[in-house]
């Protein structure tokens, strides 16, 4: 099943910005520095500097069910798509999240860029997501509406005030059919509650409550209240010049509210519990693989930061990313991960120039399947690497304009470090490291990805069988084929 995938959709910036779209929102406008950017079909860039940095996609996110995804990007735009019965995924709604701003106390710039989106369970026909970018977090409602109200006694059709003298007769206004227009709303803003860069918003098991999370902080938010948060995490030392580590990233347990987990650019991960005490600076649990100090070098504590960390489906184990391994803890054992998966190794040789080019800092996320069975994550000249944990068999694969013409397959990919055995290997030396793969998700309950790269979004599925069925859930030894649907969506 996961080596045989069809490309479902592949979208750039320019498909959802400036094709055909259900909502009746204005097209966001063109940036004034920057022209319109036309990018032919199945054509590839040589050059990162012909992207706008306000089109990269930054955050990919399903919803619970799988039926809708939203992206967000650098520009501070949510783009949501919809699955449609035949099982593409077409534009849904397109708005603007977050603009660019200026705090003048601290003389700093803040972006609009989308750091993370998650959704909040679905209780009613409109769908909520939470959206933040480095200082900023707001509630969105979006829902649709295919019906008008007419008929009103003092408005007109236009919704201008009527003379009151005109009015001789009263009328019990009407419900017309309309088209579906989708609208998107702000709800809430939870802002002035973090001194440094929001790296991680995760929603609540209760449906109440959600984290913020910074380089020193964890708050914990109620949905319905905006002017106050709690402190719950503090790791900002008396004095800043003992500083020894931030948080990276946090998560709330899948299923009990009173657990989270966060991680630090050390490469520990704490799982903390909100019963033992108000104030979790003390963890519950503290997940660190103990390093051979004779195997130690510069660059040790930079790549075993961890960029990522999700709960598995059924809450048992943790997943954790580094620079070049993701890792697979059991939570009740805190020693050693009991998995370990290489999913660059052959980078090793390369730290240097990686950390004179900034490369060595990339945050790299990973994803569970709906079955918790295989773990995805990125690497670097838009490849993504899978790795089935019952046959531990791997595979990497490649997220390019030229593996979405129609009907085409995807070939799995090997980087070699010395002489090439095939000629399909390609040589370390000849990675692109502007091609990066960072931002991944998987369907929650259908083999159905979504991979970010750069400003394209690339959307897999496993590709059926000639009778129809799904592949079996394993990765087969035999070679992976991934296919294009027949018919691409336009927009």
């Amino acid at each position: 099943m996961l080596l045989q995938w069809g490309v479902l959709v592949h979208l750039d910036e320019e498909d959802w910005l400036t094709g055909k779209q259900r909502n009746s929102f204005p097209p966001i406008p063109t940036h004034k520095h920057l022209p319109p950017l036309v990018i032919p079909p199945c054509t590839e860039f040589s050059s990162s500097l012909l992207i706008p940095s306000t089109d990269v996609i930054s955050t990919v996110e399903f919803n619970q069910t799988g039926e809708f995804l939203a992206t967000g990007d650098k520009g501070g735009r949510v783009v949501i798509f919809q699955r449609e019965p035949q099982g593409e995924y077409n534009v849904y709604s397109t708005f603007q999240s977050h603009e660019p701003e200026f705090d003048y106390l601290k003389s700093l710039e803040i972006e609009e860029r989308i750091n993370k989106i998650r959704w909040l369970p679905l209780h009613n026909p409109a769908h909520f997501l939470l959206a933040t970018n480095d200082k900023t977090i707001k509630l969105w409602k979006v829902s649709e509406r295919d019906k008008r109200a007419e008929g009103y006694n003092l408005r007109d059709e236009e919704g201008r005030l009527k003379d009151l003298s005109t009015v001789t007769t009263l009328q019990v206004p009407v419900l017309r059919p309309m088209d579906l227009l989708v609208e998107a709303s702000p709800r809430r803003v939870f802002a002035n509650a973090h001194a440094y860069h929001i790296n991680s918003i995760s929603v609540n098991s209760d449906c109440e409550t959600y984290l913020s999370a910074d380089d020193l902080r964890i708050n914990l938010w109620n949905l319905n209240i905006t002017d106050r948060s709690f402190n719950i995490v503090d790791l900002k030392p008396e004095n800043m010049e003992d500083l020894s580590e931030v948080i990276t990233v946090a998560e709330f347990h899948p299923h009990h509210c009173h657990l989270l987990a966060f991680s630090s650019s050390t490469g520990t991960t704490r799982l903390c519990d909100m019963r033992a005490s108000a104030l979790c600076d003390q963890h519950a649990k503290l997940f660190e693989e103990v390093v051979d100090p004779s195997h130690r070098s510069f660059f040790s504590e930079i790549v075993s930061s961890v960029s990522d960390v999700k709960f598995s489906h059924s809450g048992r184990y943790l997943l954790t990313r580094d620079y070049l391994t993701v890792k697979v803890w059991d939570l009740n054992m805190e020693n050693k991960p009991v998995e370990t998966y290489q999913v660059h190794d052959y980078l090793r040789t390369k730290l240097c120039s990686l950390y004179e080019s900034d490369c060595i800092f990339d945050k790299f996320e990973c994803a569970w399947n709906g079955t918790d069975s295989v773990i995805m994550t990125g690497a670097y000249n838009n490849y993504f690497r899978m790795f089935d944990r019952a046959s531990l068999r791997d595979v990497t694969l490649e997220a390019s304009r030229e593996v979405c013409k129609r009907r085409a397959v995807l070939q799995p990919r090997r980087v070699c470090v010395g002489k090439k055995q095939k000629e399909t290997d390609v040589s370390v030396d000849s990675l692109d490291f502007r091609k990066k793969i960072l931002h991944t998700a998987w369907h929650p309950k259908e083999n159905i990805i979504a991979i970010a790269a750069s400003n394209n979004l690339y959307i897999f599925q496993d590709r059926l069988t000639p009778n129809g069925h799904h592949n079996t859930p394993e990765i087969q030894s035999a070679p992976p084929k991934w296919q294009t649907q027949p018919n691409p969506p336009t927009y």
